[in-house]
């Protein structure tokens, strides 16, 4: 029987948590769906709420990935930053290294485009006035459920993107953009500083792929191979794959 790590252990707190924000969410739109007043204009301002907690939440997650952590955050999410490279001793194959980002940024895009369709199936129920303001955020919120069940259970998306674990994945940082993304269509302060500050976080992911392309693949940098993990998000899955 396996030892599940400290960092997994955390991980599915942190899931039973956001289930738990999704169910009180979901009995608050028919309870008291006035509370999410908050996501029109700039009612952001006017009066606290528990709402304004979560957005915190949310903030804090994001900065979370744009300042380097040395504990805490898991590697997959901090791995763009110097303080988690460790190079390899032999000199890099920089012609492997260039067909390897090709490859994963290829299948990312894949990704970004069937995730940009689904959006915008989502905004057009929205403008078609089959739902409200309040369903994208429930959408969202249930995104936010789902991030994690991608990390702790199953990810769809490494069906396209082949990667063996969370720790390697070339869109691990993409995921509050995607899970802001249905927040698009809201308008007002909450909702856009969420998507502004998922944008930047997003950018600075790709922007370090670009320019420090050694420190996500782990033929180059020796934190991410299997036998230096500390983290050990692994699934079921993905520790087959590393016998």
């Amino acid at each position: 029987m396996s030892v599940i790590s400290e960092t997994r252990k955390r991980y599915f707190v942190r899931l039973y948590g956001r289930i738990a924000i999704f169910i009180t969410c979901l009995i608050m739109c028919f309870v008291s769906p006035q509370v999410f007043e908050i996501l029109n204009g700039n009612n952001f301002f006017k009066e606290l709420s528990v709402f304004h907690l979560l957005w915190l939440v949310w903030v804090v997650d994001m900065i979370l990935q744009i300042i380097p952590i040395k504990n805490k955050v898991a590697l997959g999410s901090q791995k763009l930053f110097a303080n988690r490279f460790r190079p390899i001793r032999e000199k890099i194959n920089y012609e492997a290294l260039k067909n390897y980002v090709l490859t994963t940024t290829n299948a990312a895009y894949k990704v970004m485009l069937i995730w940009i369709l689904f959006i915008a199936i989502i905004g057009g129920l929205y403008y078609a006035d089959i739902i409200n303001k309040l369903w994208l955020f429930m959408i969202s919120v249930f995104f936010y459920v789902c991030d994690l069940i991608c990390v702790l259970i199953w990810c769809p998306f490494r069906l396209i993107m082949k990667n063996k674990c969370c720790t390697t994945c070339r869109i691990f940082n993409w995921d509050h953009l995607m899970m802001f993304s249905p927040l698009i269509f809201v308008g007002g302060f909450f909702a856009i500083s969420l998507v502004a500050l998922a944008i930047l976080a997003w950018l600075i992911w790709e922007l370090c792929v670009m320019l420090y392309p050694e420190r996500f693949w782990e033929i180059t940098n020796l934190s991410l191979q299997c036998c230096e993990c500390t983290d050990k998000l692994c699934t079921q899955y993905c520790q087959k794959l590393r016998k």
